[in-house]
């Protein structure tokens, strides 16, 4: 990719507008990366490397149909041109042959758009000596990643939307000699070396924990505490199937009991929130969501996701979500459990840090099961005594984010998405932790 990127989009768009005809209509969208990577373990840099990439997507929509197609960016107007009008004229071939669609949405001039963060990163040459000294002893492994993201969107209405910023994450486990891990993520946009050793002793002082026996617990339903990071997990299946306005409408939402009328906790509020700069506002038709958008008010269904093709369908109005009407900038609400309370008021019970392979097991019940994972604690008496056997936990959001959530952590943390699959992934949530009262495992 070219070192102007932005120049080199509006160069580009320009051209592929320029070529259609009077009943043509044409989205863009861009999402490009420059950064650099480190793959660690045993505490040693394994594998360094940059990547700079660009994706351009071309939606082209005629006479009631639509065909999409992807191509490599790389800068050189060149280059990229003739990629790019070699698929528009595929596309051009193929829309023929698709059926109409009727709930096409056409683009749209919605205004446009300039948003730049930047960050404060470590470069690629002080990262190892910022990060390798402070876990030297102990077997570390993990992935950091750094630099910069950027999305575009330009359509034939006219608009034009762009959007970068420079961020990093670390994504590591340590890993106790019994071969069990402790496992954290430090992200943002600004690295700071005393937020680095912190997290670092934080995840020590657990690694010494792991080492004692295992306790084996039965199933049954116990006193649990839910970390930020096992709460970001459970938030992730929000996405699939529960806060989608369509999903709501073909009655396949765990949320389709608030809407008949049933609430969750007083203690629970969901919202997108774009303030932060995480994530752009604009999705893949150009549009621009509301700076927040409450979904979840004190236990009550407040709003849904809902994309312009769904508002068409359904004669609702948008609020500019993805295609998929997924949570793209999440943020739960704080409480009033401070940090240093959180074991004395869990008194006994469990202690979890991570969970993994989350699934709907009922999902009109709104019934999640999962596993838990990593650093996840039996405590007796306010104090932590021993590491757990993994669990399954099978129980329903309207018990465990119900009648049955205790209190909620008066911090918060952000959890942000370390998928590098494609590209490096965007956003993540703004999450507290939770005290559940019978949280139900079965396994």
């Amino acid at each position: 990719m070219s070192q102007e990127p932005e120049q080199s989009f509006n160069r580009l768009c320009d051209l592929l507008l320029d070529t259609l005809g009077a009943e043509e209509h044409l989205s863009i969208d861009l999402s490009g990366e420059d950064s650099h990577f480190m793959r660690l373990n045993r505490g040693k840099v394994r594998q360094v490397g940059t990547v700079t990439d660009g994706d351009l997507s071309l939606r082209l929509s005629h006479d009631r149909r639509t065909a999409t197609a992807s191509v490599s960016f790389t800068g050189s107007l060149a280059v990229d041109s003739a990629i790019a009008l070699e698929a528009l004229q595929d596309l051009r071939q193929e829309l023929p042959q698709l059926p109409a669609d009727p709930y096409l949405v056409l683009p749209q001039n919605y205004g446009s758009s300039h948003e730049v963060y930047p960050g404060q990163l470590l470069t690629p040459e002080d990262a190892p000596q910022a990060i390798l000294p402070l876990v030297q002893g102990v077997d570390f492994t993990g992935i950091y990643a750094s630099g910069s993201i950027l999305r575009a969107n330009a359509n034939s209405a006219g608009q034009r939307h762009w959007f970068a910023t420079e961020t990093f994450f670390l994504d590591y486990s340590m890993i106790a000699p019994s071969e069990k891990a402790v496992k954290a993520t430090l992200a943002g946009q600004i690295w700071s070396q005393d937020q680095f050793q912190a997290e670092i002793e934080a995840s020590k002082a657990q690694l010494e924990v792991m080492d004692r026996p295992v306790k084996t617990i039965a199933p049954g339903r116990y006193r649990t505490y839910l970390a930020p990071a096992a709460i970001a997990e459970i938030l992730s299946m929000f996405s699939w199937g529960a806060v989608s306005e369509s999903s709501l409408r073909q009655g396949g939402s765990a949320l389709l009991k608030l809407r008949e009328g049933k609430t969750l906790s007083p203690l629970f509020s969901l919202r997108e929130n774009f303030s932060r700069g995480t994530v752009p506002r604009f999705n893949s038709l150009g549009e621009i969501a509301p700076e927040e958008v409450l979904l979840i008010d004190r236990g009550t269904l407040a709003n849904t996701l809902v994309n312009a093709r769904t508002a068409k369908e359904y004669g609702v109005a948008s609020n500019a979500a993805n295609s998929s009407e997924s949570l793209r900038a999440p943020e739960v609400s704080m409480g009033m459990l401070a940090s240093d309370d959180i074991l004395k008021q869990l008194d006994t019970g469990l202690y979890l840090s991570n969970l993994h392979y989350l699934n709907w097991s009922d999902r009109p019940s709104g019934r999640i099961t999962g596993m838990t994972r990593y650093a996840c604690f039996w405590v007796e008496g306010g104090e932590i005594v021993a590491p757990i056997q993994d669990l399954r936990f099978d129980d329903s959001l309207y018990a465990f984010l119900g009648e049955n959530l205790e209190a909620v952590t008066d911090f918060q943390a952000f959890v942000a998405d370390v998928d590098t699959y494609g590209g490096r992934s965007l956003g993540g949530a703004q999450v507290p932790g939770m005290l559940v009262r019978d949280f139900t495992f079965t396994l």
